[in-house]
C-alpha cells in the first residue's frame, strides 16, 4: 500500500486524478501506482515495461520504474508498503 508521498503532484495525480504533470503521462503514472498500491514486496513491480530496478547508493534502498523517457517513479519499500514516493529524472 502507497503511505507517503515526496512529490505533491504525484500525490495529487494519485488522490484527484488531477496534476500539473504532462497529462500525456497519467495513464502510465496511474498504472504503475495501482500495482505498486497493490504490491506487498519490491519485487511486484518487476513487470514486463516497468524497468523495476534498485537504485545503488541509498539507504535505506530505493526503487525506481521508468514512466516515459528519463521520467520515473522512485520510492522505499517497508514492511510491505510504499513510502517516499517520487517523480523525477534521477539520471
Amino acid at each position: 500500500m502507497i503511505k507517503s508521498f515526496t512529490n505533491k503532484q504525484l500525490k495529487a495525480l494519485w488522490e484527484t486524478g488531477k496534476s500539473k504533470i504532462d497529462a500525456r503521462m497519467h495513464p502510465r503514472i496511474l498504472r504503475r501506482l495501482d500495482v505498486l498500491d497493490a504490491a506487498t514486496a519490491p519485487e511486484d513491480m518487476n513487470l514486463p515495461g516497468f524497468d523495476f530496478h534498485g537504485l545503488k547508493g541509498h539507504n535505506p534502498t530505493r526503487y525506481t520504474v521508468h514512466v516515459n523517457g528519463p521520467w520515473c517513479i522512485t520510492f522505499e519499500f517497508r514492511d510491505g508498503d510504499a513510502y517516499v514516493l517520487d517523480f523525477e529524472q534521477y539520471h
